[in-house]
């Protein structure tokens, strides 16, 4: 998208005005040369089908509590007895354990954006304290569920965690980036008889040196499939073209059963194009053995697919059915993508046969205000940002993405390098490589599989069987991708990474790409991180005290290149596949060179809003050859500076520029875009003019203009419409104006925004060394611009956000919401006390003792009665005792509650604290309160209950404790 398109309804950062009429444009000095805003759309970002029309959103009313919450000391035997049972976990952990007065929290959710910036805090994590915390959830699953397989997915979780179902530890994770899947089948309960989840996560741990967050920070789900079902990420279905031009897609479901028998099932694929035609369909009928797996395999011949490529990026839709006993079918969906891709050692990257440069960017995952708990329309936003200056690749770097990111990938046409986190063959992380290949496989945008960054053994062999270990796993889940590892050191060792991969990442080694290839010219090789060049967004002064970096691109580390350089490095060389920059966007932590008060990189692009620094207009009249570009550095505000020189950067794709102030000629120069013209002007306000010729003939101006003192402020939202479904949300660019309307780049206010029909969810401005907070509703303008990001509310109507600061006009910006439907969502569930715990006397054909009790050490003459195992079925026309002991709940403790047994059978008396507080004359079912009292004692509980022949006597639904 060229600049002008990108200002067009708000005022051009440095306008392009063509002039010819082909060109189009805005109108000269409009603005000043920085401003980075988006387009203004009227679509809504692309939401894509559901992939199963069982998977619920479990997003919703988490009860959270940031700190960690100590487990008791057990003591006893009968305690210590207990402990050691299924579903006796202790502490936050347990069933009953009182989470009634923890906030509540919607995931996606990072609780270390919301902590204060700490210098004693590690600075590699942008100095925030990160910690422990526990969520828990009740969960109600309709007894409809029953012989269903259910599953809990948690996207991911940072750092460590250790979940929790129904008092049994069901999963633990030694990540903070792949997802987590629970088989919550065995363990379900249904109806009124509510699960418990319980996470503990740790966030001390670390396992990057860049900011990654802490707590849920991806979405959760519940997923419901037949009892015959498909694996999650059990489809491997990616087009090939064989040797006589034929293309297929070879499809493997795995699948798995629940049933108690073996069971016949029966696979169906279809395959429509993106007007929804049928294009290809096939079926195969396998059988599943019982609680085991099969996998069904068949082919789709694609006669002359439209491919996909990063300017066409043509999806086809694949819709599996797998039909097994009864009328049960469950139905996937995913979108695939026809390409072929090639690695040549010595012409670089090949897409669809055609050679294609790689001009990539290295990112973390964290964005202002949000931190990684990123909405899901940001990603697509942040591939836009980059897509318009003309990058074509994203590594992620360096961990496994979120897929809403993959998914904006395959359709903006995005290649992406997949990146393994942790190098390690131990049993557990070798699963989260092949987590990483099963889930991503089928994606047209993943080119590249990255096993490691950086790694200290990569020049040794014992890194060399590692890397040969891991690859093998990886092709033998995906054969058609090569597998990479971004090596900085070590490719000329005798035993080295190199020789195990199939292409080789360059990480800061420009220098050594002539040796090598001329070493080893017949392996591939591409730069897998380049640059780390600094930049402050919008300064153009270099000012080491106040940890400032001039923009012009001549600021490195010791161990980076400028990006000129970088990239004339790789463009230079047809054998170097691409480049991957360090990095796309600023990112928090890793403050380099600086440490406090600075808390985020200057490494990027654009910085930590997206917001473009003077390198993203530079790459893009690198990248960019099919429209003319023609961009000025710096702005032109400059006062108390008169006379003195400025540097002055033009970034165009042009031959050549002439550069006038206020009309007067200041020089003509020959273009070398890999360097790029440079003046010395001495300063004067007014406008400085640029001029692109292309074959001797004018083709366009650019100019910059010295503004007046701001006297308004101005909103610019990304799109002029939301999805009202409670879930969207988008960036607002904020920025003060002068009396002509133009960008005042130079301004610093304190701006204060309301809103109605939606919610402030972050706030962000780009500095390095802001300490302000990033939620509330206040923000300062830094060098001109602020960032404000806003959930729209659900249902339709307006959005209206306004902009106050001291001594200049509101802003304020409208959006509609328009009426869309949200995503299946497990509704909320109120946690209740259940009591637990129950102890079941011996029959007997007397009335018990209502005051008796179990001897601690006795385990078997009393029965131990979980929830789910509530029948007192001791005999016919018998009495038993059973007894239960509990701590209400803390309302309950202040104000009394009622204990409320969901069912009883048979004739019953119950004691409450040695008190008969209730009789139930009826053998029939029937439901029982008892007013429970205020106090923060320990409760003993007695049901005695006579059965009659034919009739089995006790607890038909669990009792459960709740405030008046």
């Amino acid at each position: 998208m060229e600049r002008r398109e990108f200002l067009a309804s708000i005022g051009s950062a440095a306008a392009v005005a063509p002039l010819a009429k082909a060109h189009g444009g805005v109108p000269v000095g409009r603005a000043a040369p920085d401003l980075p805003m988006p387009p203004s759309r009227d679509t809504m970002p692309m939401r894509p089908e559901p992939e199963e029309p069982g998977k619920l959103l479990l997003d919703k009313a988490w009860q959270f509590h940031q700190g960690d919450i100590p487990f008791p000391t057990i003591k006893g035997h009968g305690w210590t007895y207990a402990n050691a049972k299924a579903g006796q976990a202790q502490g936050a952990a347990a069933i009953n354990f009182d989470d009634s007065d923890w906030p509540l929290v919607n995931l996606p959710h990072d609780w270390a954006v919301d902590m204060p910036f700490d210098p004693d805090a590690n600075p590699s994590q942008g100095y925030r304290q990160r910690g422990y915390a526990w969520y828990r959830r009740a969960l109600r699953l309709d007894p409809a569920d029953r012989g269903k397989y259910l599953e809990l997915q948690f996207g991911a979780i940072f750092t460590n965690a250790t979940i929790w179902v129904n008092g049994s530890v069901a999963a633990h994770n030694w990540s903070g980036y792949n997802s987590i899947y629970i088989d919550l089948t065995p363990m379900a309960r249904f109806g009124d008889d509510l699960n418990t989840i319980a996470i503990r996560v740790d966030a001390e741990r670390m396992e990057g040196w860049w900011y990654e967050g802490a707590g849920l920070y991806r979405h959760a789900w519940l997923v419901k499939r037949p009892a015959v079902h498909i694996q999650t990420d059990g489809i491997h279905a990616d087009p090939r073209l064989d040797a006589d031009g034929r293309w297929t897609v070879p499809i493997t479901a795995s699948l798995s059963s629940i049933l108690k028998a073996e069971a016949a099932a029966t696979l169906v694929a279809t395959l429509s194009d993106a007007e929804g035609r049928t294009i290809a369909a096939g079926k195969v009928e396998t059988r599943v053995p019982p609680l085991g797996s099969a996998e069904a395999k068949l082919e789709l011949v694609v006669p002359s697919p439209r491919l996909w490529s990063v300017s066409d990026p043509n999806l086809y839709t694949l819709r599996l059915s797998l039909a097994g006993p009864g009328e049960a079918t469950d139905r996937r969906m995913l979108r695939i993508g026809f390409r072929t891709l090639r690695f040549d050692a010595d012409k670089g990257f090949f897409l669809n046969g055609e050679p294609l440069k790689i001009k990539g960017t290295c990112n973390h995952q964290d964005h202002a205000g949000v931190g990684v708990a990123v909405p899901d329309a940001m990603w697509e936003w942040r591939i836009r940002r980059l897509k318009d200056m003309g990058s074509n690749a994203i590594r992620c770097s360096h961990n496994a993405p979120p897929v809403e990111l993959l998914d904006a990938c395959d359709r903006l046409g995005m290649l992406v390098m997949d990146e393994n986190r942790n190098f390690n063959t131990s049993p557990d992380y070798m699963e989260q490589l092949r987590w990483l290949v099963r889930r991503d496989r089928n994606r047209p945008s993943v080119i590249m599989w990255s096993v490691f960054n950086e790694e200290p053994m990569q020049g040794s062999e014992a890194g060399y069987e590692m890397v040969r270990r891991m690859a093998s796993e990886v092709k033998a889940l995906d054969p058609s991708r090569p597998v990479t590892a971004a090596m900085n050191a070590g490719l000329f060792a005798p035993h080295n990474v190199s020789q195990a991969v199939d292409v080789v990442g360059f990480n800061y080694q420009p220098g050594l790409y002539d040796r090598f290839h001329a070493a080893h010219p017949n392996v591939p090789i591409t730069s897998s991180e380049d640059t780390s060049a600094f930049m402050t967004r919008g300064a153009f002064q270099t000012d080491a005290a106040n940890h400032v970096f001039a923009s012009y691109d001549d600021e490195r580390s010791s161990w980076g290149n400028t990006h000129r350089e970088a990239w004339k490095a790789v463009a230079t060389r047809p054998f170097v596949a691409g480049a991957f920059v360090w990095t796309g966007f600023d990112y928090r932590g890793e403050p380099t060179p600086y440490e406090w008060p600075s808390a985020s990189s200057f490494f990027g692009i654009m910085d930590l809003c997206g917001f473009p620094k003077t390198a993203y207009w530079l790459h893009r009249a690198q990248w960019i050859d099919d429209r003319p570009l023609l961009d000025l550095a710096p702005h032109w505000n400059w006062a108390g500076r008169e006379g003195e020189p400025i540097t002055v950067m033009a970034m165009t794709n042009f031959e050549r520029v002439a550069l006038f102030l206020n009309g007067r000629p200041l020089g003509e120069k020959t273009v070398d875009r890999f360097e790029m013209p440079r003046w010395l002007v001495p300063w004067a306000p007014g406008r400085l003019e640029a001029i692109g010729y292309r074959a001797g003939r004018q083709v366009a101006r650019s100019s910059v203009e010295t503004t007046g003192a701001p006297v308004a402020l101005r909103l610019t939202p990304d799109r002029t419409i939301m999805a009202g479904d409670g879930e969207d949300a988008q960036p607002i660019t904020v920025d003060a104006i002068d009396a002509q309307g133009r960008h005042v780049p130079t301004a610093q206010l304190p701006v204060r925004f309301a809103i109605s029909g939606g919610t402030i969810i972050g706030l962000g401005n780009g500095d390095p060394s802001s300490h302000e907070p990033e939620k509330g509703d206040s923000r300062t303008l830094f060098n001109g611009l602020a960032q404000v990001i806003v959930r729209a509310d659900a249902r339709r109507g307006p959005l209206r956000i306004t902009a106050d600061a001291l001594g200049v006009r509101t802003g304020q910006a409208s959006i509609a919401r328009v009426e869309a439907s949200p995503r299946a969502q497990v509704a909320p569930t109120p946690s209740v006390q259940t009591l637990e715990g129950w102890r079941q006397s011996p029959a007997s054909p007397e009335k018990p003792d209502p005051m008796r009790k179990p001897v601690d050490s006795d385990m078997n003459s009393w029965l131990w009665l979980g929830t789910g195992q509530i029948e007192a079925a001791q005999g016919e026309g018998q009495w038993m005792s059973l007894r239960a002991t509990f701590t209400a709940r803390r309302r309950v403790q202040a104000n009394g509650g009622t204990l409320r047994f969901g069912g009883i059978v048979g004739r019953a008396e119950i004691w409450l604290d040695g008190r008969k507080v209730a009789e139930k004359p009826d053998f029939r079912e029937a439901p029982l309160d008892v007013a429970v009292p205020a106090g923060s004692a320990e409760h003993v509980v007695t049901l005695l209950v006579e059965s009659r022949p034919g009739l089995i006597g006790g607890l038909s639904q669990p009792a459960t404790v709740g405030a008046k």
